[in-house]
Formats: structure tokens, sequence, C-alpha cells
């Protein structure tokens, strides 16, 4: 059976997304970024909107019944590689423990200037 989970956005009609996916025992979760929904958290800190980021994303395992220990992969896309500590940094502070498999990639941009990080994450329950 098939569950999504939405933020109500109106780029989820227009682009046809949601917030994520849950199939079985597992949970996919939709590329997130550091907004409140109206604001950009932390402009121009790559470890807070990491850390936003991964907090934002926590409370949408817990609405699907998952929890961070869960988290079996989350790939991170940042405009600019030279700052991988600060992203690895807070990463790290949440998955020490867990470790999932995980990939850091640089890209030209995200969908809004302000925003230097995107992660999203697989969740599967044993």
């Amino acid at each position: 059976m098939r569950v999504n989970y939405s933020t109500g956005a109106k780029w989820e009609d227009i682009v046809g997304y949601c917030r994520a996916v849950k199939i079985g025992n597992t949970l996919e979760v939709s590329g997130t970024v550091a907004t409140d929904g109206q604001n950009v958290v932390a402009k121009g800190d790559f470890y807070g909107q990491t850390k936003y980021i991964i907090e934002k994303i926590s409370k949408v395992l817990n609405e699907a019944g998952f929890e961070l220990k869960d988290v079996v992969r989350t790939r991170t896309f940042v405009t600019d590689i030279s700052n991988w500590e600060l992203v690895g940094k807070a990463h790290g502070e949440f998955f020490k423990d867990i470790k999932p498999v995980t990939s850091m990639v640089e890209v030209s941009a995200l969908i809004d200037p302000d925003y230097l990080v995107e992660i999203e994450v697989t969740a599967i329950k044993d």
C-alpha cells in the first residue's frame, strides 16, 4: 500500500511530487532544503542549513512511523563542495552511530540561490 505525505506546498501539485512516499516498510523522503515554508533558514551557513534539514527530515520520518535510526541512505547536494566538512559535521551529529550509506555531490545551483544544501533520505523499518 502506498501512502503519500504532503506539505501542502503549492509546488507539489505544480511539479508533481510529495514530501515523502511510504510503500511497505520503506520511506523515501524528497529533496529537503532549509526553509520554514516562507523563509530560508541559516542563510550563508552550510552547517546550520544541514542541521535544520535533518531536523526537518526527522519530523516527516516520525509522522510516517520511522526514526532517524531507520535511515539507510542519505544523498546530499551542496553548492560548494569545499564546505563538505561543515556539512559532514552536522550530518555526523545525527548519524555518527547509525552510519547510513551516503553521497555528497556538488551541484551548480539549487532552486533558490540561498539554498546551499539539499538532502534526501531512504528509510527502511526492520
